[in-house]
């Protein structure tokens, strides 16, 4: 069997593996590599292999730099099956949607063609199937079965199994607990495993405190008469935040503040979040009990959310304090951007950044200090206040990446480090061989081997 680590390595996104036996080819993900700017050249590159002599791509969240170069792929020749848990595929076509409109936006402004468009979304999701957790597929030798990997709402680890061997795919490992859905499996007895490392470097705060910490800078920035800013992903990290919110507003922990959720992809994605509400196989038993009480925890008073621009142009008119989550959550794109540009200047304002930003992204550089930043070609002074809870991301830190690969048992052959900043993996990786005295590889793009 040949592994060969396409994205996803020394990277954080771009998720992308090709596993071969005999004639048959299959990928795990394929995703978009997101940076500085959304539409990288990398994006546009051909795939390091022919599309047309792949069975079959086994997806493990929705996450855009997991499925985000799927319809690239329908559009280059794949034309097998595409196999997710029903979450993820309910997420898909809002996802790819939203993606390929951001592609146009750049495509003009680059003067090329986009990277796709809506036909190939749709062949893409006509090749596209859903299953509960615990379902196995047989492709050619491969046989997959889907684990609860505890990131978002159906994110998957893959247990592959094929030659006799058994491969890991870690997919991105929750942060547990998790205040909407339900916690990480842990496939054992593995042979070869791939392990994420986003916070391969890293500890969150104490999970405890993270809610308290929300609250507290919640009440910090009304106190100072300014707007808070939450760049928020579209897809979990809003839930959260909504989900956080209702319960502070319930119990009144927080000042009666307009709240707006300006992002149309989070509204449209927080409909599947409803779907499955009560399904104990994806969200927790505290969640449900929460929605079978009847209230409706994606809405409160106080809140508004805006479809339209011009529904998004009028939140400029309400007066601060306010709160107001919007897209996307590492400011690459998206309408924080304009939020950004108006308030950043403004140092009774606050940005609080709730989720993982990727090296060069504008988030992860006001993250780091920067205090002139370029937005929408416009020059902006960085004056207000820029906070971060790593405890909501939904990536696990390095101890819980550790305890992900202890419980994988003591058969393991050869652990890979990936879809991590070249020192998050390389950090992870010593650690590994520190703890456990594995065989570890942190891969670069491109690299193959044999299992």
């Amino acid at each position: 069997m040949k592994l060969t680590f396409c994205g996803g390595a020394k990277i954080v996104t771009g998720s992308n593996y090709l596993l071969e036996s005999g004639d048959t080819k299959i990928l795990v993900d394929c995703g978009l590599n997101q940076g500085e700017s959304f539409c990288e050249d990398l994006n546009y590159e051909q795939f390091p292999y022919n599309p047309r002599e792949v069975q079959a791509v086994f997806v493990t969240h929705a996450h855009i730099d997991h499925i985000g170069r799927l319809p690239k792929l329908v559009k280059d020749g794949f034309r097998g099956a595409i196999y997710s848990t029903e979450p993820t595929n309910d997420f898909a076509l809002p996802m790819l949607e939203d993606t390929a409109h951001l592609f146009g936006e750049e495509a003009v402004k680059r003067g090329h063609q986009p990277l796709y468009d809506g036909d190939d979304i749709d062949r893409t999701l006509g090749l596209w199937q859903g299953f509960a957790y615990h379902k196995t597929v047989a492709v050619g030798p491969f046989s997959v079965e889907f684990f609860n990997a505890g990131h978002i709402l159906g994110s998957s680890s893959l247990v592959v199994s094929v030659e006799g061997k058994k491969i890991v795919f870690s997919g991105d490992l929750g942060n547990n607990p998790s205040p909407l859905i339900t916690g990480t499996e842990y496939p054992m007895d593995a042979d070869y495993a791939l392990v994420e490392s986003a916070y391969g470097d890293r500890i969150h705060e104490d999970l405890d405190k993270r809610k308290e910490i929300l609250r507290e800078d919640v009440q910090g920035s009304v106190r100072r008469g300014g707007v808070l800013m939450i760049p928020a992903f579209a897809l979990e990290r809003t839930q959260e935040m909504l989900f956080e919110l209702n319960d502070m507003v319930e119990k009144k922990e927080i000042p009666a503040v307009p709240v707006f959720v300006d992002s149309p992809l989070a509204i449209k994605l927080t409909d599947v979040y409803r779907k499955y509400s009560q399904n104990p196989l994806y969200f927790n038993e505290g969640f449900i009990d929460v929605v079978r009480s009847g209230e409706n925890i994606f809405d409160f008073p106080g809140l508004t959310t805006t479809l339209t621009k011009e529904e998004s142009k009028k939140i400029n008119d309400v007066q601060p304090p306010k709160i107001v989550i919007a897209g996307a959550g590492m400011s690459n794109g998206g309408r924080i951007l304009h939020h950004e540009v108006r308030y950043l200047s403004d140092p009774r304002s606050t940005l609080l950044i709730v989720g993982y930003q990727s090296v060069n992204s504008l988030g992860r550089r006001l993250l780091d200090g920067e205090r002139r930043v370029e937005i929408l070609g416009q020059a902006v002074e960085v004056k207000a206040t820029i906070l971060s809870i790593s405890g909501y991301s939904a990536h696990a830190d390095q101890s819980q990446l550790l305890d992900w690969v202890f419980r994988l048992g003591k058969g393991v052959k050869k652990v890979f480090v990936v879809q991590g900043d070249g020192n998050a993996s390389d950090v992870l990786a010593e650690k590994i061989k520190e703890k456990f005295s594995l065989d570890v590889l942190a891969p670069s793009r491109g690299d193959s081997v044999l299992l």
